[in-house]
């Protein structure tokens, strides 16, 4: 069951979300708050699971909340919804799951929903970083850390190769490296693998070493420099 807190100046659009949560199923609406001062008093109170936030609100508007919530050791999920129709990337770079433009349509909801449930329960079993995100004109994606096999570095743009195709994210090798240490290896100079997709490695005729990765039929080539770590690594996962 996901417990809802609703936070938004607007009594209208509170009652709306209310009546669109009474439909779906297992989510409890544990309070509302009209502003984001009332919101902080009631988070430590209520113990929400998904916070659905507004933007504009007087005193402390929603992005600010959202910050301040991200220096604590564990926040709500946090799905946007408001008039805003420019301020996504914005709202991603807080951490948030979703952003959905009013009016909110239920089927819009439920999908950030599901994405919150994913949220909350990588957050319970203590995953490192639940989401990538992926920008392409006004659209974000997200996508569980969980799903990537392996990423690779192309001019500004990093490539992730996942277990349902590819996408394109921002973010450098090195940052994605230094932050999930325990999930990624380096086996190349522009490539990083998923620790738990290895399988092993394939020679060449020509002597050139490439991984076999779990999800993926064409495994990335393994630099000279890597191999010893690679075939360690491959030693105490087998």
């Amino acid at each position: 069951m996901l417990r809802i807190l609703i936070i938004d100046d607007e009594a209208p659009a509170r009652n709306r979300l209310r009546r669109m949560l009474a439909d779906i199923p297992a989510v409890h609406v544990v309070g509302e708050a009209a502003t984001g001062q009332e919101a902080l008093r009631l988070i430590p109170l209520k113990l929400p699971d998904v916070l659905l936030l507004d933007i504009s609100m007087p005193g402390m508007d929603g992005m600010t909340l959202a910050r301040m919530l991200q220096q604590q050791d564990s926040e709500p999920a946090i799905i946007f919804c408001t008039a805003w129709s420019d301020r996504a990337v914005e709202a991603f770079e807080c951490e948030a799951v979703d952003y959905l433009v009013k009016p909110v349509r239920v089927d819009r909801l439920e999908a950030a929903l599901a994405k919150a449930r994913h949220f909350v329960a990588r957050v319970d079993t203590g995953a490192n970083g639940p989401f990538l995100r992926s920008k392409t004109g006004d659209k974000v994606k997200l996508l569980p850390l969980a799903d990537v096999i392996y990423l690779n570095a192309e001019d500004k743009y990093t490539t992730v190769v996942h277990k349902n195709g590819s996408l394109v994210i921002d973010q450098s090798l090195l940052d994605l490296e230094n932050e999930h240490t325990n999930i990624f290896v380096r086996i190349h100079r522009g490539t990083l693998v998923a620790k738990k997709c290895i399988r092993g490695l394939e020679k060449t005729s020509d002597g050139r070493h490439f991984v076999k990765l779990a999800g993926c039929e064409d495994g990335p080539q393994v630099s000279r420099r890597n191999l010893p770590v690679i075939r360690k690594l491959i030693r105490k996962l087998t």
